[in-house]
Order: C-alpha cells, then sequence, then structure tokens
C-alpha cells in the first residue's frame, strides 16, 4: 500500500522535495521561500524539510547535482562508446550532463549564482570534481597519480567553460556552445603533451584536488 506524503518519513520525502524545489527556485532562487513553497505543494511543514536536509539549501544543490550526474551516467551507458576516440567519448560526456540540465535553464543560472557566493566555494568544487571525476571512470580511463590529476584538472576547466557559455547561449539547439566545446576539447588531448615535458620531474598538485578525491565527494 502506497504510503501517504504525510505518512513518509523525511528521508522518504527528499526525491519529492527537491521535484517540488525545482519548481520554485527559477523564480524565487534556492531561498526559504522556494522552501515554504515546495512545503506548501507537497502538503507538510517546512519543518518535514529540514529533517529531510538537515544541511539545508547547500544539501539540496548537491543533491540536484547527483541527480545531474547520475542522468549523464544512465543516457551513457545507451551509447555505443566503444567505437568513439577519448577525445569523442569526452565530448559527448560534456554534451549530455549540460543536457540533463537543458530544460531547467534558469534554475541553473540560480545555481550558480549560488554557488559562486564565497561561503559556497568548497562545495561548488566538490560538486565540479565529482562531475569530471565521474565523467572519467564512466569511459574507464585508468589513470592514476600523475595523469590522474591532471586530467580532471583540465576537463574541470573545459566542463566549467562550456557550461558556463552556455548558460549564456541563445543559438537554436545550443550549437555555439557546442562549437565552443569542440575547441575547448582540444585541451584535453594535451595529455601526452605534458605527460612528455614534465616526466622526471617530481609533481605537485594543488592539495584540495587531492583532498576532493580522497574524500570521494564528501562534504
Amino acid at each position: 500500500m502506497k504510503k501517504k506524503k504525510e505518512e513518509k518519513t523525511p528521508d522518504e520525502l527528499r526525491e519529492s522535495i527537491l521535484n517540488a524545489m525545482v519548481d520554485h527556485v527559477a523564480f524565487d532562487g534556492w531561498s526559504q521561500k522556494s522552501v515554504n513553497r515546495a512545503a506548501d505543494d507537497l502538503g507538510i511543514t517546512p519543518g518535514i524539510i529540514d529533517l529531510a536536509f538537515p544541511g539545508g539549501i547547500t544539501e539540496m544543490i548537491d543533491m540536484y547535482a547527483q541527480t545531474c550526474d547520475l542522468e549523464m551516467i544512465r543516457q551513457a551507458r545507451e551509447t555505443d562508446f566503444d567505437s568513439l576516440k577519448i577525445r569523442e567519448k569526452i565530448t559527448a560526456l560534456v554534451k549530455i550532463r549540460i543536457q540533463a540540465e537543458n530544460t531547467q535553464k534558469e534554475l541553473a543560472h540560480r545555481t550558480v549564482s549560488f554557488l559562486a557566493l564565497p561561503q559556497n566555494h568548497l562545495l561548488s568544487l566538490n560538486i565540479l570534481y565529482r562531475t569530471v571525476d565521474l565523467m572519467w571512470k564512466t569511459i574507464s580511463d585508468p589513470s592514476t597519480d600523475f595523469n590522474f590529476y591532471t586530467k580532471r584538472m583540465t576537463l574541470a576547466a573545459v566542463y566549467s567553460s562550456t557550461f558556463m557559455y552556455w548558460l549564456g547561449d541563445e543559438s537554436e539547439d545550443a550549437s555555439e556552445t557546442w562549437s565552443f566545446l569542440d575547441r575547448r576539447i582540444e585541451n584535453v588531448m594535451q595529455f601526452e603533451k605534458a605527460k612528455a615535458k614534465f616526466k622526471g620531474r617530481k609533481h605537485k598538485f594543488p592539495n584540495l584536488w587531492r583532498i576532493l578525491g580522497k574524500k570521494r565527494y564528501g562534504s
């Protein structure tokens, strides 16, 4: 027997709450106003939402980003990557990930604005790291140590710049964004040159990227 919303636990309501939030964030941002309206939509009190998301708005945003990442992986599994070159695989994944938010572009604007606040810098990096890490793992990239971090740092730059370009792109079917992506993806293919250039040297990486990798996306 299906539970009514008021009979469900806060944990069981998380997905419904997030979906209700998404309907309002485009207009009211990631705010208490959106929380209150989502609660009204679901027929629950805002306090239930607080219990479902003890981390507040930042926890909701993190869950929303994860749903987009999962959609990227789902679509990737339906794509025949075996016949594609690495650059083609990465290009396809960046495009799929951005398109996962295509129907919620204003929501994406609001999310970027929220994450741009200084206090949300670490959350923003954590979300970005998780996305690009999943891209490389989705195509079963075997890199370790030096290549592991350089690939993620380079792809982070490509993905984030393409995402920002897409936010302001008004071309039909985002055609200008995909042209921009094709140009930027050239950077991804510089890994072998970078490896040859730095071969035999001691490599230092931003500690933050090592920490993010070891934390496995934890907050």
